[in-house]
């Protein structure tokens, strides 16, 4: 029990470390490089009763502090929420090759903003970038919907009567995914004008002028992580089965569906400020599960932690590789999560949740 205590906490330490590491590169790295200690120590001033000489001048406190800041806190938020999801998903289907948009989150989004985007609601008749022309609508359209797809899923899974199996589930996601994207397709080709802006978000991106993307979906990273956590055992008697899981006591579909529930609706906002983000919530918890192990009371937790670097590593290397342009940061977790994927298929056969 000590060893396997003394290994979790170990784990925990490396997590928070890495985190920390992730965000003081991305807070310290960029167009203008500024000295990591300086940077640490101006944000620590941002501690009330903390004062210390950082060495920084204005200008460089105003990059750290205005610009570089709400953005790294953005992918630490948006990074924790789809690995920690991710986990869950594979939990609940027990499946390693899960992830976020299992249940239609993507394809609700992308014809959500799709719609908004080709037929310029709330937006003036100019072009241009989709957070700049539509900062309002955009982030609301992909939030509703994720959501609105996602019960969809649900609807259509439960209408087949007692067979709610976790397969269901998955065809009801293809069947409405497919469906979605064929509306989006569409829609897309009635506006060619629209491509550009539309590929724009799908690809994602985690450009944000101050805080107000971080504050919309605080509320939901919270109760999203404090359900699934507080759940985390639900995860561990349901990889078992249906019937050993009813015969110790729990309710499975109730507890899948209130896991699915609050991982997608923390998916949904994630979708809804950053885009569409892909692989995040399956490398991160399957490099969880094979490095620390199985079980979901160090599975999830790590994969808060580490899906929180890995997001705030991948936004810092999509803007510095090609700079002064910038990479959609979609585009540098496919490079990664791809030849990933492939791994974890040609071993899913012998790798056991």
């Amino acid at each position: 029990m000590t060893a396997s205590w003394e290994r979790r906490a170990g784990w925990i330490v490396a997590g928070v470390v890495s985190v920390v590491a992730a965000a003081l590169a991305g807070l310290a790295f960029g167009p203008v490089n500024l000295p990591p200690g300086s940077v640490a120590a101006e944000v620590l001033n941002l501690i009330p009763g903390v004062h210390i000489h950082s060495g920084l001048d204005e200008r460089e406190i105003a990059i750290v502090t205005q610009i570089r800041l709400p953005r790294v806190v953005l992918a630490l938020l948006v990074g924790a929420m789809l690995a920690l999801a991710g986990a869950c998903y594979q939990g609940v289907f027990r499946n390693p090759l899960a992830d976020p948009h299992l249940l239609g989150v993507a394809a609700g989004a992308g014809l959500a903003v799709t719609a908004v985007i080709a037929l310029r609601i709330g937006a003036g008749t100019s072009g241009g970038d989709v957070t700049s022309g539509l900062p309002l609508t955009t982030p609301v359209a992909a939030f509703l919907g994720a959501v609105g797809a996602v019960a969809l899923t649900y609807l259509l899974g439960v209408s087949g009567g007692r067979d709610r199996s976790p397969a269901t589930l998955i065809l009801a996601g293809v069947a409405v995914s497919a469906f979605l994207a064929a509306g989006q397709t569409y829609l897309m080709q009635r506006n060619v004008d629209a491509i550009r802006e539309v590929y724009s978000w799908l690809l994602g991106r985690l450009a944000t002028a101050g805080w107000h993307d971080v504050l919309v979906i605080l509320p939901y990273a919270v109760v999203t992580g404090a359900v699934l956590l507080l759940f985390r055992r639900e995860l561990d008697v349901l990889s078992v089965g249906d019937d050993e899981a009813s015969s110790l006591g729990l309710h499975p579909q109730r507890s899948r569906y209130i896991l699915l529930a609050a991982a997608s609706l923390g998916t949904a906002a994630a979708v809804s400020v950053s885009g569409l983000i892909g692989f995040v919530g399956i490398i991160v918890p399957h490099t969880v599960r094979l490095l620390a192990g199985s079980s979901y009371r160090v599975i999830l937790p790590l994969s808060v932690l580490f899906g929180a670097a890995f997001l705030a590593f991948t936004d810092l290397v999509a803007r510095t590789v090609a700079s002064p342009a910038e990479i959609p940061i979609g585009v540098v977790t496919a490079f990664f999560g791809a030849p990933f994927f492939v791994l974890v298929l040609r071993t899913t056969r012998r790798v056991s949740l």
